[in-house]
């Protein structure tokens, strides 16, 4: 079985879920997983999971994202895109491109979006797309999103090309909708290109079509990023034999336990460790077990995740 993460470029026309099925295909594995839902008229960076690594899934989720957007002004439509149909129409040409500069970039910061009704969200048990597609409209509460950056890249009236970097659980649809509404004029999404997740760039994605034969020639391995560099930004620990032992049933561990630490594990002082600091763990053979954090209150490091499976 393959453990790692791969940066894959989902096409148009695809849904996220028909990239994993086809990877699963590709690969051989039922465990793979990707990282957050993706339009099937959107395209760009979805990474998605495999084996060990599923276990990130959630993790990549909640990561902020970056986008290219087109935004068409002067329409409504009931999916806030291009694929929708037409509620209403504007006459834009009185607008000037200061106006809208000026609306785009108010919405920098955190703001109340409503999710559309054509979205995976359930209400009832029961996804807010199917209800619309029933004709049904319901009442949708407000989310807190943060949008960190908001950029016009190009601006050929009626279309303002732009680029977004946001929290988790930001449409960008609705964001399109709602710059509309705030000139008096409507908007809609015309295009969508997802540009980052976390590490994971546009420019360093595969297409399924190159998975598959890197996957004939045993070097997909090779663009997949391993389950522990996931974490690089924690520090490294590498155990005693018992401790490991331990540590692979979810157990406890203290400073003491500790052989050494370090990239290259060549480090022998133990430090001290900040509370909930958040570590990597390692048995004497380098081999990757969990993620640790430790508990000031208790001078012991307790579980957040663990990868080490007992089939190994």
């Amino acid at each position: 079985m393959l453990h790692g993460v791969l940066n894959i470029y989902k096409e148009k026309g695809y849904t996220s879920h028909d990239v994993v099925a086809k990877l699963r295909r590709i690969v051989g594995q039922k465990k793979i997983g990707h990282t957050g839902t993706l339009d099937p008229d959107a395209v760009g960076v979805l990474p998605v999971c495999l084996g060990k690594a599923t276990k990130v899934c959630d993790m990549l989720t909640d990561k902020d994202k970056t986008y290219e957007a087109v935004l068409l002004l002067g329409k409504v439509t009931d999916t806030q895109d291009s694929s929708g149909r037409i509620l209403a129409e504007s006459d834009i040409q009185n607008l000037e491109e200061q106006e809208v500069q000026k609306a785009v970039c108010s919405f920098a910061g955190e703001y109340d979006q409503i999710p559309p009704m054509y979205s995976a969200l359930k209400v009832n048990g029961k996804k807010l797309y199917e209800l619309a597609r029933n004709g049904q409209e319901v009442e949708r509460k407000p989310r807190r999103v943060i949008i960190h950056k908001i950029r016009i890249l190009k601006m050929e009236l009626p279309r303002v090309h732009m680029e977004v970097t946001c929290s988790k659980g930001t449409y960008i649809r609705t964001l399109c909708h709602d710059i509309g509404q705030s000139l008096g004029c409507g908007g809609i999404m015309e295009s969508l290109v997802r540009t980052r997740v976390e590490r994971f760039a546009i420019e360093d994605s595969i297409r399924l079509e190159e998975a598959e034969e890197l996957m004939q020639a045993g070097k997909l391995t090779e663009r997949m990023i391993p389950v522990d560099q996931m974490f690089e930004g924690y520090v490294k620990l590498y155990l005693k034999t018992e401790a490991a032992k331990a540590v692979r049933n979810g157990n406890i561990f203290w400073p003491g336990d500790i052989l050494w630490m370090g990239v290259e594990a060549e480090e022998t002082f133990i430090r001290p460790y900040r509370d909930r600091e958040k570590v990597r763990v390692y048995d004497e053979e380098r081999n990757f077990i969990a993620v640790y954090e430790y508990r000031e209150e208790k001078k012991c490091f307790q579980i957040v995740r663990m990868f080490f499976d007992g089939r190994e």
